[in-house]
């Protein structure tokens, strides 16, 4: 599993109904969202199939971010069964991603 790369027509579909995914809001100039992706990418290995992860860039698709509230980035939203319960404003270390997400897997 990789990350996927969502626009403002494809997110509703991407995230799960079940289970739990975990959403990025970014952009590719954004210095601290670089460093989160090498971050993210290892979660993705780590948890495989228990986890969707998904990356939005907010200049691509403006209308998910202004649904979502996104004022800076990176922000990451964790989704459980389709619902927003869980939302990081900023670069955070690994374990603070691990720890959220042991809340809901």
């Amino acid at each position: 599993m990789s990350m996927k790369v969502n626009n403002d027509t494809s997110f509703r579909r991407m995230i799960r109904e079940q289970g739990v995914t975990l959403v990025e809001f970014g952009a590719s100039w954004c210095p601290p969202c670089k460093v989160l992706l090498p971050i993210l990418e290892e979660l993705d290995r780590e948890y495989g199939e228990r986890l969707s992860l998904l990356k939005v860039d907010c200049d691509a698709s403006p209308e998910v971010a202004a649904e979502y509230g996104i004022m800076s980035m990176p922000t990451v939203i964790v989704f459980h069964n389709g619902e927003p319960v869980e939302k990081l404003v900023g670069l955070r270390p690994k374990s603070v991603y691990e720890t959220l997400l042991s809340r809901y897997l």
